[in-house]
């Protein structure tokens, strides 16, 4: 079991969206350029002084290690509520225009894309989204893409030799993976895997592939839990996004790594490359420096505490690299337009038919 320092991933519950609130719904829910950002001031003045709210779905570490860079900077103080990114973004659509957030990070696109489609974001300022490329953002220009993560299988290197290494997240739900399946479909990095499933066969064949998934799998609550069965072999294999490995390396040490990652082949449905985003709640009475906040989170500063830092995300500001990673971003696959996640209501609605979600 990893520890509590490990685990501030604030992931999960995908099961528990649209289960509290029933009437507003997540589950029922580039330019490339790197130009300096100011973080201290506004068009009209210092920021120094003004308090903004952030709601958090982020790691925690790297969330306090970056405000506490941005609040250094600009004099401007951040609360922050971290929690479930689901459970936060249905919080956001209970309060709507009375929401104390002035801010929403989240670690998947569904989850924003729910609050741009309600109409809760402000645009971001121009001049932060061209620090990330046009593709990691929201097409509408409603948040701003900070980091990347990928989806990769996990496995025992006693239980699986390379030979026997899937190609295509489809075949878990072969024969030759009864028994031997770890999954965790509560987190919310689940759900985007679905998605893609669906686009790629429809939804009648990926109901079928999940439920060969729930006829092969032992359900695990989260992908921490989920990797550390996978290294002590409880399980052969399972699909979590590439740095739980990373964060359970750490923990255990590497003497007592006996697990590996590994690709599916590109295009598959469970290649996927996706990013964490921010948004400014249009309800904020703090509109500058929340957007000054945002525009501190894609600058070379944020971007590269974010390289350092224990989450094992990718930067997304070209020129900044994740130097403790094993390969850079641009060999970790294909990154998915958000637009193609959608607000993961349909992916959510299959994992809840087939009885993966209650």
């Amino acid at each position: 079991m990893l520890t509590h320092a490990v685990r501030s991933g604030r992931k999960s519950a995908a099961v528990a969206i649209g289960a509290a609130v029933t009437s507003v719904v997540l589950a029922a829910c580039g330019s490339g350029s790197s130009k300096p950002v100011a973080t201290g001031r506004s068009a009209g003045g210092s920021l120094a002084g003004q308090s903004i709210t952030l709601y958090s779905g982020q790691h925690e570490q790297t969330v306090q290690a970056l405000v506490k860079d941005f609040e250094a900077k600009s004099g401007v103080k951040v609360n922050v509520r971290s929690g479930d990114e689901a459970e936060l973004a249905n919080q956001i659509l209970t309060e709507g225009k009375a929401s104390p957030a002035d801010v929403f990070f989240a670690e998947n696109p569904p989850a924003l894309t729910t609050l741009e489609e309600k109409g809760l974001l402000a645009k971001v300022d121009p001049g932060t989204l061209s620090a990330v490329p046009a593709s990691d953002s929201s097409a509408g220009g409603d948040w701003v893409g900070v980091s990347a993560r990928s989806a990769v299988f996990a496995y025992n290197t006693s239980a699986v030799q390379a030979s026997q290494l899937p190609t295509s997240v489809k075949d878990l739900a072969g024969p030759a993976w009864k028994g031997k399946l770890g999954i965790a479909p509560s987190e919310t990095d689940f759900s985007p895997i679905v998605t893609r499933m669906i686009k790629a066969v429809g939804a009648d064949a990926t109901k079928t592939w999940l439920q060969g998934l729930k006829a092969n799998g032992k359900v695990y609550a989260s992908n921490e839990d989920l990797i550390s069965a996978i290294n002590k072999g409880e399980v052969a294999g399972g699909v979590v996004d590439h740095y739980y490995w990373y964060r359970m390396r750490d923990e255990v040490g590497t003497g007592a790594v006996h697990s590996a990652l590994a690709s599916f082949t590109a295009g598959d449905p469970g290649a996927m490359v996706d990013v964490s985003g921010i948004g400014v709640l249009s309800s904020s009475r703090h509109q500058a420096a929340a957007q000054a906040f945002l525009a501190y989170l894609v600058s070379q500063p944020g971007q590269q505490i974010i390289a350092t830092s224990q989450s094992y995300e990718y930067p997304l500001l070209p020129g900044v690299t994740a130097a403790k990673l094993d390969k850079p971003l641009s060999a970790a696959g294909a990154l998915v337009p958000a637009t193609d996640l959608g607000d993961g209501k349909q992916a959510l609605d299959l994992l809840q038919s087939v009885g993966l979600l209650s």
